[in-house]
């Protein structure tokens, strides 16, 4: 009896000595072998890191003007590991923010690539109402909270949106780019204009809060906060109220325009036609908003002034006349009989001037823009010639400005044809180039570089917007300086004639440009009309209003002043204008007339313009 009980004794002990020797294996394992995961799980419990978004730098005019700043918005932000069923979350989350379950679902699949740990977006720039209602019922959502953003605000409306651009949601595939390094789903970055091209200056450095949340996600405190950077202030090289003076003198009607500097290539203004409002895509545009803008015949997210193509028309004859006076072949004082058309080969070729122009020099060419004086010059001269003259004075290749998408437009040379087409250059296509027709393409702010090195006397500059950048605490970051690209070398007795022919086609009568003369300073200039079909034969004198839009010929105008000692330079296109005389050149008299402080004479006289 004993030995039994002692036996059972044992048993017992040893019993209780083997749990607790479990519980202590169990308890090292716990403590020592699994401790730094169980503390990490803790402590992501009890800590949530929240992004600071950084305010997005400033950009000013050249005087100094806000032309893009921020404003506060509130994001509903989610940390998707706190999620548990996320359809549910959805629901309860479309009676606080009017957000239907379909779209929360979408921007919570813009995050899906991202570490579950990081916050994503599912709704933006929430108003006070939502966000009192999300705070209330806070507890009823775990892994939600509010976000302080800042938001692009425009003071000007949709003045210069295509030089500024828009923002808009990060993309998967941006988010895999080194240079979005950093940024997370539901972030907004530059797509378009300077927003694009200047995003890791104008973006800043976020900063974060690590907050102490309780079993129910609720803030108990803040353990740490960086502070969020903010980004650079930019100063462009646009004056505002030449920017809005421009816009206005354009309207309704579609084109683009461009002011430059001619002894620097600063952009002055820049416009392109149709526009839109860059504060509607601040924080998301809706789908209907965006097919809206992209169907629209007349293509408003389009820049005009660097994408649009456009044949020269006329305007191209300041290139051609260079051309032929630098070869040696041509004087200013070479004359060519014009009785309306001109036969070439077996070939006719009309002038726009029906009745003719009877006998004609370089001066009155320019003037009066007789075609078949550059027809029969341009033909003699040569496509070799006009080419390289063309290329020498900045067109057929893009400048170099700080936008992106820019166009080359196009300037043909024999052996581009010969890739293109298979086929030699013809003799009448010489004649069509001399004309700015044919394959000729340019873009408004070629042709106001190609002004700008006629009116300095050969030398091209690259165009360029950006003045200088500041860090937020006004250190210099960037400066621009005037770059030059090329020179040509320009007889000055050839600069001499055709700067003063172009004087002649503003300030003297006849001049195609007579009705958009400035009052006190002299401007040089020249209009110009490019077909869009060949219709011309079609249309009865006086009736070209009967032709639909679409097919009716743009009208263009460049210019520059003060002609004896230029300061800036202008070129534009209007869409379908039909006349560069009557719709291009006023817009370029209005912009001039405040620039200089004059005002405008022809205008006031209700003198009608005629030629292109």
């Amino acid at each position: 009896m004993v030995a039994s009980g002692k036996n059972r004794f044992f048993i017992l002990v040893a019993g209780v000595a083997a749990i607790f020797l479990i519980l202590l294996l169990r308890l090292w394992n716990l403590q020592v072998i699994e401790g730094h995961r169980y503390r990490t799980q803790s402590e992501d419990n009890r800590i949530r890191f929240v992004p600071i978004s950084p305010a997005r730098g400033p950009v000013f005019d050249r005087n100094g003007e806000l032309l893009v700043e921020n404003r506060p918005s509130f994001n509903l932000m989610v940390l998707p590991r706190e999620v548990g069923e996320k359809e549910v979350l959805f629901a309860r989350l479309n009676a606080f923010t009017g957000q239907d379950p379909e779209t929360l679902e979408k921007n919570w699949q813009k995050g899906r690539k991202q570490p579950r740990y990081l916050p994503l977006a599912l709704a933006e720039d929430l108003g006070w109402e939502r966000m009192e209602l999300l705070a209330e019922n806070a507890v009823d959502l775990p892994g939600v909270f509010v976000e302080a953003q800042p938001v692009r605000s425009y003071p000007f409306g949709d003045m210069a949106a295509h030089v500024l651009g828009y923002m808009g949601q990060i993309g998967e595939e941006e988010l895999q780019k080194s240079d979005y390094e950093g940024h997370r789903g539901g972030d907004f970055i530059g797509k378009s204009g300077l927003e694009r091209g200047l995003e890791g200056h104008l973006r800043g450095e976020p900063g974060n809060h690590l907050i102490e949340v309780d079993v129910k996600g609720k803030k108990l405190r803040i353990l740490r906060t960086r502070e969020p950077r903010p980004g650079r202030q930019v100063y462009l090289t646009l004056d505002r109220k030449l920017q809005q003076v421009l816009e206005k003198a354009f309207g309704d009607e579609a084109g683009g325009a461009v002011v430059v500097n001619v002894h620097s290539g600063e952009v002055l203004a820049m416009v392109s036609s149709p526009c839109f409002n860059p504060a509607h895509f601040a924080q998301g545009i809706s789908s209907a908003e965006w097919q809206q803008l992209l169907e629209d015949h007349r293509h408003p997210l389009s820049n005009k002034a660097i994408q649009g193509q456009y044949p020269p028309g006329s305007t191209f004859k300041i290139v051609t006349a260079l051309a032929a006076l630098e070869s040696g072949l041509v004087k200013p004082d070479r004359q060519v009989f014009c009785p309306g058309q001109i036969h070439i080969g077996n070939r006719r070729f009309r002038c726009w001037k029906r009745g003719g122009h009877g006998w004609t020099d370089l001066r009155k060419a320019l003037k009066e823009s007789c075609d078949v004086w550059f027809y029969q010059v341009g033909f003699e001269t040569g496509i070799d010639r006009i080419s390289a003259m063309s290329l020498g004075l900045g067109l057929g290749t893009a400048t170099g400005i700080e936008l992106s998408g820019e166009k080359k437009g196009l300037i043909p040379t024999r052996e581009w044809k010969r890739r293109a087409f298979k086929e030699d250059w013809f003799d009448g296509e010489t004649v069509n180039a001399s004309i700015g027709q044919g394959f000729v393409l340019t873009t408004p702010l070629q042709l106001a570089v190609m002004t700008a090195a006629v009116a300095n006397g050969g030398t091209v500059y690259r165009p360029y917007l950006v003045s200088r950048i500041e860090d937020p605490s006004g250190e210099l970051i960037f400066q621009n300086k005037p770059t030059v690209v090329n020179h040509v070398d320009l007889k000055e007795e050839n600069v001499r004639a055709v700067r003063e022919a172009l004087t002649a086609v503003v300030n003297e009568q006849r001049g195609t440009a007579w009705s958009s003369r400035l009052e006190g300073v002299r401007m040089a200039g020249k209009t110009g009309t490019a077909q869009v079909v060949k219709l011309k034969d079609k249309i009865p004198p006086n009736r070209e209003e009967e032709v639909p839009y679409r097919f009716r010929d743009h009208a263009l105008f460049v210019a520059f002043a003060p002609a004896d000692k230029p300061e800036i330079a202008m070129a534009v296109v209007v869409e379908h204008g039909m006349h560069g005389s009557s719709m291009a050149a006023p817009i370029c008299q209005a912009l001039f007339a405040h620039y200089f402080g004059v005002q405008a004479v022809g205008a006031r006289e209700g003198i009608v313009p005629e030629g292109d």
